[in-house]
């Protein structure tokens, strides 16, 4: 434990570690302004740079003790995501965006299988379990450089359909991967199909918190009840995905969606969007701490190919998708350069699928996706934020600009010859 720490209790470690973070975000995000990227790259960095594999300025067993930070910012990011979902923009686009979706994430898929197999001549289950944990986008990072920015338009409601639905097919693409690899000696198939049948019941629970909600929030509640009230039943969602450890996204999502569809209530997301910052803040920083750099060198060209490929899938199926679909020019173009970001429910794969395979396939498996996860991290953003700003999705004015230094000159003159003028008079 850091030297700063001793003689304190645990919970003052908790308290002065938290302020650490939020300091350490804080400050990293001043540079990052300066180079025009994104806040969440700041916050990255800033987690390289405090955590257990750099300065330590926080100790390793807080950082655990931290993990549930994780699970209530992926809820809170996963209800404003639900709110794109609205029956119009749904209508709009119609079967599109699923159309679109089905490219993007079964092209990565496809792309990373063949270069696994025929580059490397890696084993056929090895390759068919990460080329289905290649379909998943994690939609964290892109969320909040949207948020940053305050994009609108089109393509963000485009873009934040497809990676919310990105997941759902990743889930079942990766059962059925896992259930071709474990039908022999693996698993039994109850095993690999109960993470599909509880995430439909966490899709139940969140609807019907969603339709619970909707008649609960009453226009005569105050705004903090109505605050209470959502909150509490994001962290009951949140908690009941953890009891049986599954992901919150998707039953967020949903309870987001339904209750945005049944109210058209924009006041409640502003209240929520108000509050989270210093929880985004540290999630995005422990996010930082966690990422393992040596990992990124252990995973060597097989984990180089693989983090192109994907991206190089995302791209092309996204751009064919939209080919096909007849989207606008700019989603076309811009779409697949959002969808870099992997990180939660592609580790969490990562774990499962080692079970599968023999110890040595098991763990480059899942070094490779750790460290691909450490590179979108840090890449993902700036290239979303280059994505939105293209499509126009964010105007120029928007973007933080270089201040000029106030021209003083003038001023000055101008003092100097009145002062010439009053002596003249006198």
């Amino acid at each position: 434990m850091p030297a700063i720490y001793e003689g304190m209790n645990a919970a003052a470690v908790t308290l002065v570690s938290l302020s650490i973070i939020l300091f350490a975000g804080f400050l990293v995000t001043r540079v990052t302004k300066l180079l025009r990227l994104p806040n969440v790259s700041g916050f990255i960095i800033a987690g390289l740079l405090i955590g257990p594999g750099a300065l330590g300025l926080i100790p390793q067993s807080t950082v655990d003790g931290m993990s549930f930070v994780s699970d209530i910012a992926l809820t809170f990011i996963a209800f404003n995501v639900g709110s794109y979902f609205k029956r119009e923009v749904i209508r709009s686009t119609g079967p599109r965006i699923l159309i679109v979706t089905l490219f993007e994430a079964l092209l990565s898929g496809v792309v990373v299988f063949l270069a696994m197999r025929l580059l490397f001549g890696l084993s056929a289950d090895f390759s068919l379990l990460i080329a289905a944990i290649a379909t998943a986008t994690a939609p964290a990072s892109t969320m909040m450089t949207v948020r940053q920015y305050n994009a609108k338009g089109p393509f963000v409601d485009a873009l934040m359909q497809v990676v919310a639905l990105d997941d759902v097919v990743c889930l079942f693409v990766y059962c059925v991967a896992a259930a071709v690899v474990g039908a022999e000696d693996g698993p039994g198939v109850w095993e690999i199909v109960l993470p599909v049948v509880w995430n439909i019941a966490a899709l139940s629970v969140g609807a019907g918190c969603g339709f619970l909600l909707s008649k609960l929030l009453k226009p005569s509640r105050s705004s903090d009840n109505r605050l209470i009230l959502a909150v509490a039943m994001l962290l009951g969602i949140s908690g009941l995905c953890a009891l049986v450890d599954i992901s919150p996204l998707l039953a967020c999502m949903l309870f987001s969606a339904v209750y945005i569809n049944r109210t058209d209530d924009r006041e409640l997301f502003a209240q929520l969007n108000g509050f989270t910052p210093p929880i985004m803040s540290i999630f995005f920083v422990l996010s930082g701490m966690n990422l393992d750099l040596h990992a990124l060198a252990g995973a060597g060209v097989v984990g180089a190919v693989y983090c192109i490929v994907r991206i190089a899938g995302k791209y092309l199926g996204a751009f064919a998708g939209c080919a096909v679909t007849r989207m606008p020019a700019k989603t076309r173009d811009w779409l697949g350069v959002t969808l870099i970001p992997q990180a939660g429910v592609a580790i969490g794969l990562a774990f499962l699928g080692c079970r599968l395979l023999p110890a040595e396939t098991g763990e480059m498996l899942l070094t490779i996706i750790l460290s691909s996860s450490v590179l979108y991290e840090l890449i993902g953003p700036a290239c979303a934020k280059a994505a939105l700003f293209r499509s126009g999705a964010i105007d120029k004015e928007a973007l933080p600009q270089p201040q000029a230094r106030p021209h003083r000159l003038p001023e000055r003159r101008k003092r100097v010859e009145n002062g010439l003028t009053k002596r003249l008079w006198r």
